[in-house]
């Protein structure tokens, strides 16, 4: 087996990152990547914001964010932190005030970019807030927050996103503040990755990956999925947020497969499946697609194959826990490759279900 790093480049954990506790949960160290989503409420409706906030839980968020454009925004946080099932991030702009009225809050992180608060003094008063109430503080450089100068002079690339973070870290780090967590999102997924990339290997702050504006729930899946999976595999990245113009839960399932899709550590159903081909003699792709939607709530770490034919079925599908196999008009229900039994094409999605049932024990 070939196990040369320097030669072959970075593998899975290479790069540890410090530790940082968000309420509950706790990112870098070592620590499983966290799933973060962003609600799209209007922050002052206490109520549909955690309306929100209990359905990203339950879709599997790990922590929510909050838009805080205003102090009357900034003072529901108090009321919806009392009933959050999730740790709560502020997202804050411009106003010192609102990450200070967030700390009061008890607020679980605050997200900022200091470059926007303005004089040094508000950033030493949020850094000291934060620093008293155990908050983390989370800086947030994107494509359209590089610091002007840098942007004239060299324009939107990889170098002034990471050399925008890097003034922005020293900027807390000047009050004393180390409780960091670092993001460098473009839209550009190249640019995403080769700003977090220059970072990842200057310092050991935990980073929150993101390709900003992603796109719709197609397009920005794919782009996220580029970009997290050439980071992750490399090692970087502590937490992950799918940016989706759609609605938030999306995110968090796109976020899970993703991850799934890595061999990481997301709950759930991995599904494994041919393109089909003329071999097929099954109508498979309506099959597949209702397995996907019946397993989708799943909380268990199995596999499960769907399968066209006998070529791509217990053989290559060997290692999936349990699954399908077509043939004509029928198929094969089979577990690790065992063939328990042959069943009716229109029986087979059922059937396996029932094989979920009894490998899981949790109700399809």
């Amino acid at each position: 087996m070939i196990d040369n790093r320097e030669e072959f480049g970075a593998v899975r954990g290479v790069r540890r990152s410090r530790p940082l506790k968000i309420g509950s949960v706790t990112i870098g160290g070592g620590n499983p990547v966290a799933i973060q989503s962003m609600c799209n409420t209007d922050t002052r409706d206490v109520r549909a914001t955690l309306a929100q906030i209990g359905a990203l839980r339950d879709a599997g968020c790990e922590i929510a964010r909050l838009a805080v454009p205003d102090m009357d925004a900034a003072r529901a946080l108090h009321e919806i932190k009392k009933q959050s099932p999730l740790p709560l991030v502020a997202d804050i702009h411009f106003d010192y005030r609102l990450a200070l009225e967030a700390c009061r809050a008890g607020m679980d992180k605050i997200r900022i970019n200091p470059g926007n608060i303005g004089e040094k003094w508000k950033i030493r008063e949020v850094a000291d807030a934060c620093s008293s109430c155990g908050v983390p503080i989370r800086i947030g450089v994107n494509s359209g927050s590089v610091d002007r100068d840098l942007r004239e002079e060299y324009g939107v690339i990889p170098f002034t996103l990471y050399k925008s973070a890097v003034r922005n870290i020293e900027a807390l780090t000047e009050c004393g503040f180390e409780d960091i967590c670092v993001s460098l999102k473009a839209s550009n997924v190249f640019n995403t990755v080769e700003a977090y990339r220059m970072l990842a290997s200057q310092c050991d702050y935990p980073l929150h990956l993101g390709v900003t504006e992603a796109g719709s729930r197609h397009m920005g899946t794919i782009k996220s999925a580029a970009a997290f999976g050439a980071l992750l595999a490399d090692g970087i990245g502590d937490t992950i947020r799918v940016s989706l113009t759609d609605d938030p839960v999306q995110e968090v399932y796109a976020a899970k497969d993703i991850l799934k899709a890595l061999g990481m550590n997301a709950d759930g159903v991995t599904i494994v499946s041919c393109p089909t081909c003329g071999r097929t003699q099954v109508d498979l792709i309506p099959i597949a697609h209702e397995i996907e939607q019946r397993v989708s709530k799943l909380r268990s770490r199995i596999t499960v194959a769907v399968m066209g034919c006998a070529v791509n079925g217990p053989g290559e599908a060997r290692e999936a826990d349990v699954g399908i196999a077509g043939g004509r008009g029928e198929g094969l229900i089979f577990r690790k490759g065992e063939i328990l039994r042959k069943v009716p094409e229109d029986r087979l999605a059922d059937e396996l279900m029932l094989e979920i049932e009894r490998l899981t024990g949790e109700k399809v």
